[in-house]
């Protein structure tokens, strides 16, 4: 989620992964996938970099995490059964 500003001053966080398109018509619009649009203070240029900031942060947050795939046991009975699936197991690294 990104903080924005609206025309009236006030503040709301948009989910950045929706926008589809920023436009200045003179006002910033931020149109999304699904063609709902926001009318909103911050230039196209602090919006790009709102978006730019918050993709790093996911990535940087993303290296604490450790993944582990360990498989489930396989059935003990026989015959034919689907193969064995894997569940990841994700945990924050110290």
């Amino acid at each position: 989620m990104i903080m924005l500003n609206r025309l009236s001053g006030s503040a709301f966080a948009l989910n950045a992964d929706l926008i589809e398109r920023i436009d200045t018509t003179p006002d910033t619009v931020i149109t999304l996938v699904d063609g709902k649009k926001y009318l909103v203070t911050d230039s196209v240029a602090e919006v790009v970099a709102a978006v730019r900031r918050h993709r790093a942060e996911v990535i940087a947050l993303s290296t604490l995490l450790e993944v582990t795939v360990e498989p489930e046991p396989a059935p003990s009975h026989g015959g034919d059964q689907p193969p064995a699936t894997v569940t990841p197991i994700v945990r924050a690294v110290d």
